[in-house]
C-alpha cells in the first residue's frame, strides 16, 4: 500500500502528442473542412493512437474548438493606460491571429456548421470568442474608469465594431492599409468619449451630427 501511494498518480501526458493533436486538427481542417475531418484522420496524422486523441477530448467539436483555441496568439499586449494605443495593438493581435493558419477560414468553417453541429459554434464562443471579448471589454471599462471613455457610452455595440472590423473589411475585398488599425479606431473612438444616448449616438460624432440635423431639418419643413 505504501509503496502504491509513492508512485503518485501515473504517467503524466505528453506535451509532444497534446501539441501534435491540436496542430493535426487545425491542419486538417484548413485542408478538408470541419465536416471531413475525423478523430481517425486527427490520430494518423499526428502520430498517435486514437484513444490518445479521445483520452484528451470527447469529440470533434470539442477537438476542433481546442486547435482554434491554440492557434491564436497569446495574451493581449501589456496595456499601457493609453486605450488608443491598446486598441491599436488589440487590432494588429487580432489580425495576427486570423491571418495565422487559416484562421478567417475556419471561422467559416464553425459558422457552416452551425445548421447540422450547433455544439461547434457554441464551443468556439466559450473557448475562442468569448475570452477575447471579455479581455477587450475589461480594457474599455478601466479605460471608462480612468476617464477616457463616457458613462454612457455604448460599450457592447464599440466590440462589436472592434471585433467584427477586420471581417468586414476581408469581406468587402478592400485592402489593408499600414494605417487599417488607426483609422478603425479613431471611428470608435469618436463615439466612446462622449455621453451615448438611446441609439447609440455620441454628441458630436458624425453619425449623431447627421441625425440631429436630419431631425431639424424634419422639423423646419
Amino acid at each position: 500500500m505504501a509503496e502504491a501511494k509513492k508512485r503518485g498518480p501515473g504517467r503524466p501526458r505528453s506535451e509532444r502528442a497534446d501539441k501534435a493533436i491540436l496542430e493535426a486538427a487545425l491542419e486538417l481542417m484548413s485542408e478538408q473542412g470541419y465536416s471531413r475531418m475525423s478523430m481517425d484522420s486527427v490520430a494518423a496524422r499526428a502520430g498517435v493512437t486514437k484513444p490518445t486523441v479521445y483520452l484528451r477530448y470527447k469529440g470533434k467539436a470539442d477537438l476542433a474548438t481546442a486547435a482554434l483555441a491554440a492557434a491564436t496568439p497569446g495574451e493581449l499586449p501589456a496595456e499601457t493606460g493609453d486605450l488608443h494605443a491598446d486598441l491599436i495593438a488589440h487590432m494588429r493581435h487580432l489580425r495576427r491571429g486570423l491571418e495565422r493558419s487559416a484562421g478567417l477560414a475556419m471561422v467559416g468553417n464553425v459558422l457552416a456548421e452551425e445548421r447540422h453541429t450547433p455544439d461547434l459554434l457554441d464551443r468556439f464562443r466559450e473557448r475562442v470568442l468569448g475570452p477575447r471579448r471579455d479581455e477587450l471589454r475589461a480594457m474599455l471599462e478601466r479605460a471608462q474608469e480612468r476617464g477616457e471613455v463616457a458613462r454612457g457610452a455604448n460599450l457592447d455595440a464599440a466590440l462589436n465594431m472592434l471585433m467584427g472590423a477586420y471581417y468586414a473589411q476581408y469581406l468587402a475585398g478592400q485592402p489593408f492599409g499600414t494605417r487599417w488599425p488607426e483609422a478603425e479606431v479613431d471611428v470608435v473612438l469618436a463615439g466612446l468619449t462622449g455621453a451615448a444616448g438611446p441609439t447609440g449616438d455620441a454628441p458630436g460624432s458624425l453619425y449623431g451630427g447627421r441625425r440631429k440635423r436630419a431631425r431639424s431639418k424634419r422639423r423646419a419643413t
